[in-house]
């Protein structure tokens, strides 16, 4: 199972297309932007005053973790740590996006690296720590945004644990953090400024 990275953002891409309120594509290139960066394990770039609130909340109820996350500092964590086991490497499929003046809601078919060690740890029933699975789930999520757009947080859900499906990969199909930085790289697009964007949309 090798999965094509650069379509995880691909229903997002879609959504612009047809998208004419200028709030509205901000949010979803915040969103687009966010997800690659991440990723690409480039996850400092997260925390930019431009994209983020200063005491985000993240509940993540999804992927193996059911917990809250309050303030940048323990979100850098999960992201660094996600950085370094390859975790931050994910993928969407069959995704359907919303957009409002202040949320990006999503359905989608997630896949995220997860390696045996880290399943085992937390319960899981697999046959090799040493090697890389994927942990594909279907999921719903709410990323609510203040009025400059910026991200309030993430609430995650895993609709039906029950059904989530660990694969085991061939070595020849794991994607590196590192992997991930150079494929995504040419397609992770600097943000706008929200002042301007909202500001030529008033005159």
């Amino acid at each position: 199972m090798k999965l094509d990275i650069t379509k995880t953002n691909q229903a997002i891409e879609r959504l612009l297309e047809t998208t004419d309120n200028p709030r509205h594509r901000f949010l979803l290139q915040a969103y687009h932007r966010h997800r690659y960066l991440e990723i690409a394990g480039r996850y400092e770039e997260i925390f930019a005053p431009d994209m983020m609130v200063e005491d985000p909340v993240y509940h993540l109820h999804a992927l193996g973790l059911n917990t809250t996350l309050r303030g940048q500092d323990a979100i850098r964590n999960l992201y660094r740590t996600w950085a370094e086991t390859g975790e931050c490497v994910m993928y969407t499929d069959d995704e359907k996006i919303a957009v409002g003046d202040n949320m990006v809601a999503s359905m989608m078919t997630g896949y995220q690296f997860k390696p045996g060690k880290v399943l085992a740890a937390a319960g899981f029933d697999i046959d090799d720590e040493n090697a890389m699975y994927i942990y594909k789930a279907r999921e719903e999520m709410v990323w609510p945004y203040d009025d400059h757009g910026r991200l309030i947080g993430e609430d995650v859900w895993e609709v039906d644990p029950d059904n989530a499906e660990i694969i085991k990969l061939d070595p020849a199909d794991v994607i590196t953090t590192q992997e991930a930085a150079e494929i995504l790289n040419p397609l992770i697009k600097p943000l706008p400024s929200f002042d301007e964007t909202v500001a030529r949309s008033r005159r």
